[in-house]
């Protein structure tokens, strides 16, 4: 067997490669069944003996073989070439394909197969960080500033602008004893633009966000004259937009033109919204044309919502209606990129593709694809009432023209809301009946413009006062559309006007459960609730209502007056000083405060709102009667003939307030004016009772002659008024009588029914048309000297809930939503 294998010879080590190509036998499988070795190992198991391992490194290293002799011989390749790796007289095979693996050419004989490195043992530990060494301070400062800028933007995303302000402060100031450390350790190559970038940047930004424009303009300065900083030109952008804010509008034009120099053409997006800027700055300065030019430009590269309704108005600034009906034609041909309902509807009923559909109806894709259609239809509405009245003869054939034009677009369903305009706008030019047949129109329409009509044409009728068409169409309304929470609303003031107040909650707590927001349904619940005296429901649907709208007049009042009823004085006054907060010269809220002061004690305070209540509104006779009354109680005789007079002026025919004027120069002493201003009541006032008593009185104290004269007429007087008293009396005697008696003195009572009524009418003899009646004369205060003025008890008339449902509108706008 020895035969056949040849090994490499002695003389041919130096050619490594050399019998390449030589045939080995040891392959030769046709001589195995004679092949001894090779039957002993397949009987027995000497041939799964482990292998010998290799002492050197290397995928192929020598090992002996067992031959039929039972010597052992190292295996060589065919024609005698050694294996790779095998190490001859202390040389070892170049292995240099498997060197990554961990082989070396000068791998020795004994050495062990360590790839890994595993038998120099564990590596040794760390080196402890020296926290005083130069570099790990700088590197933890500039950790630092990074966490104040973050927590700067932070603050500034929250809306705490102060906060942010501050933490960008300290940041640009550790971030300048970072540079300064750097220049001292001899490191200022390796300063972190990025970082003092970032930093600048950011306190530029919070300047701005605090409307310290000045300071804010100097650090973008900064930021663009440093060369070092790559695109700084760029901000020159927001340089112009402070100075927008700032009304310099030639000075941002200038910097939006100059970023626009520094902005690369790729970046087409940006160049088109500095542009738009430009033309926004044109705007504001007057210069349409210009403006036009930039927007024309914006139109033709990249159109949008915005810039088309830009170019809309510079036009009817100009007053070029043929360019404004090509705007307007651009405007509703820019592509609004948003999928519509017809994806949300299920085209099968897989479960699967069912659950999908309802979990993006409503995600925040879907929420920003509302948005920007709702963005789109007002674009497109304002612009078509904005230009319909003036690109045609009238503004019907305008409309009818932005109509026709949308119904060609995309924006079919926007056709119908024109039409509902058209009619508004004959509201407004106070032509009802256009109005009404313009609405009328929609009858015939799909249910949604049906709806909004019908609620329109409720609202119009419930404004006359026609209550049976109102609730017509309100029923119509309605019915078209269920879930429409105007029309329900309408429908619960048509029942609320009625006086079933019960129906009227009802229809209005629908109106809410369609649409939270209803603002409407919810004010006129409260009021419904008030008038079934359920004031605790009715008090948290304004506070509702008032987390809703925040400072609404109308809520404020509510609110203060619920507590009012409540007899909660402190609520009532603390709600009503929020309400002079939004308000402040109502004269109403102002008497209601003088009011409950007065209840409460406080005097002063009191004469504070009354007075200013006076001030803004010095015609109502409960605050003029309050504050005349306040005078003389405080012996301010004086000041109280102002207020009479004022009175008297604005009631004439009133002879108490005249009266009160010619007390308060009696009990200032002045009494020959006070005796010259009864003999003008006397004039006036020939029967008055109590001005002849005082002409009496003074008369007689000042021994003038004319007493006599007027003790004739007051006796002549007191026995007329005797004598009006009797008839009246008679009069009513004679009634009860004849009602006692029943239909046997039928005749004879309704005679003495129709005397007694005719004795009630005659006037007495002289008695002038306006003069004052005996309640009059009897309510007049008496003191000592004369009349003396009783204290009011209200100072301003307490509104109702029929006036509070009165004054708001009930229903929805004419243009529901």
């Amino acid at each position: 067997m020895m035969q056949n294998v040849h090994l490499a010879p002695e003389e041919d080590e130096d050619d490594l490669y050399s019998g390449y190509n030589d045939y080995n036998p040891t392959f030769d499988t046709e001589d195995l069944e004679n092949d001894v070795a090779f039957q002993q190992a397949a009987r027995t198991s000497h041939g799964r003996r482990p292998p010998v391992t290799a002492k050197i490194p290397g995928t192929a290293t020598s090992r002996p073989i067992d031959t039929a002799f039972g010597s052992k011989a190292t295996l060589t390749s065919s024609m005698g070439r050694p294996v790779t790796g095998v190490v001859q007289d202390g040389v070892a095979r170049p292995m240099t394909a498997v060197q990554a693996a961990g082989y070396t050419k000068a791998a020795m004989r004994g050495s062990l197969f360590d790839p890994l490195g595993q038998a120099r043992g564990p590596a040794p530990p760390l080196e402890m960080k020296n926290p005083d060494s130069s570099e790990e301070k700088i590197r933890q400062l500039e950790k630092k500033v990074s966490e104040l800028v973050e927590e700067s933007c932070i603050a500034n995303s929250c809306g705490d602008l102060k906060l942010a302000l501050e933490k960008a402060k300290e940041a640009g100031r550790k971030e300048r004893v970072l540079v300064r450390q750097r220049e001292q350790t001899a490191t200022s190559e390796n300063i972190n633009l990025d970082l003092t970038y970032s930093v600048l940047f950011n306190l530029a930004t919070q300047y701005a966000a605090n409307e310290m424009y000045a300071e804010a303009l100097n650090t973008y300065q900064v930021i663009v004259k440093n060369k070092m900083f790559n695109n700084g030109g760029r901000l020159k952008v927001n340089m112009g937009n402070i100075y927008l804010k700032q009304r310099n509008y030639s000075k941002a034009v200038k910097l939006y033109r100059m970023a626009l120099d520094q902005i690369p053409s790729v970046h087409k997006e940006m160049r088109i919204k500095i542009m738009q800027n430009i033309g926004v700055a044109f705007i504001k300065t007057g210069q349409y044309m210009d403006a036009i030019s930039s927007f024309e430009h914006i139109m033709s590269m990249s159109p949008n919502l915005k810039a088309g309704f830009n170019l809309i108005v510079c036009y009817f600034a100009v007053g070029d209606g043929e360019q404004m009906k090509k705007a307007f034609q651009k405007l509703i041909a820019v592509p609004l990129e948003v999928d519509y309902d017809d994806k949300y509807i299920s085209p099968n009923d897989d479960p699967h593709t069912n659950l999908l559909i309802e979990a993006i109806k409503n995600d925040s894709l879907r929420h920003i694809e509302r948005e920007r259609k709702s963005m789109a239809e007002d674009y497109i509405m304002t612009a078509a009432k904005l230009i319909a009245p003036v690109i045609e003869t009238s503004f019907a054939a305008g409309y009818d023209w932005c109509v026709e034009a949308v119904k060609a677009s995309h924006y079919v369903e926007l056709a119908n809301d024109l039409e509902i305009n058209k009619a508004t706008t004959y509201l407004r030019q106070r032509d009802f009946n256009q109005a009404l047949e313009t609405l009328k129109m929609f009858e015939k329409k799909d249910s949604r413009v049906k709806s909004a009509a019908a609620t329109n044409l409720s609202f119009l009728y419930y404004l006359e006062n026609e209550l049976t068409q109102a609730t017509n169409y309100a029923d119509l309304a309605v019915s078209s559309d269920r879930y429409n929470p105007a029309a329900l609303t309408n429908k619960g003031n048509t029942v609320f006007t009625n006086g079933d107040y019960e129906k009227a909650a009802e229809f209005y707590k629908e109106a809410l459960r369609n649409d939270c927001s209803c603002t409407e349904a919810l004010y006129n619940l409260g009021i419904t609730y008030k008038k079934l005296n359920r004031i605790d429901e009715a008090l948290d649907c304004f506070l509702k209502l008032h987390a809703i709208l925040g400072n609404s007049a109308q809520v404020l009042h509510q609110i203060a007056d619920i507590y009012e009823i409540m007899e909660d004085p402190n609520q009532a006054i603390e709600w009503l000083m929020q309400l002079i907060s939004v308000v402040p010269t109502d004269p109403h809220v102002l008497s209601k405060l003088g009011e409950l002061y007065d209840n409460e004690g406080d005097k002063s305070q009191a004469f504070h709102y009354y007075y200013e209540s006076y001030r803004y509104f010095p015609s109502n006779i409960e605050v003029i009667e309050w504050l005349g009354a306040y005078c003389i109680d405080t012996q301010f005789c004086e000041k109280a003939i102002e207020y009479f007079e004022r009175a008297a002026l604005i009631l004439p025919t009133q002879v108490k307030w005249q009266l009160m004027v010619a007390s308060c120069y009696r009990r200032s002493g002045n009494y020959q004016k006070a005796l010259e201003k009864y003999k003008v009541i006397h004039q006036k006032f020939p029967e008055n009772v109590e001005c002849l008593r005082f002409l009496v009185r003074l008369c007689t104290d000042m021994g003038l002659k004319e007493v006599q004269e007027y003790m004739t007429k007051l006796k002549k007087v007191e026995k007329l008024k005797e004598i009006r008293e009797q008839r009246i009396k008679s009069g009513r005697d004679g009634s009860a009588r004849n009602r006692r008696e029943g239909s046997a003195g039928g005749d004879a009572g309704s005679k003495g029914e129709r005397l007694s009524a005719k004795l009630k009418a005659l006037p007495g003899t002289s008695e002038p048309y306006e003069s004052s009646s005996s309640k009059e004369i009897d309510a007049s205060y008496i003191d000592p000297l004369g009349p003396q003025a009783e204290r009011p008890k209200t100072a301003a008339r307490k509104r109702t809930e029929e006036d509070d449902f009165a004054d708001e509108e009930l229903g929805e706008d004419l243009l529901p939503e």
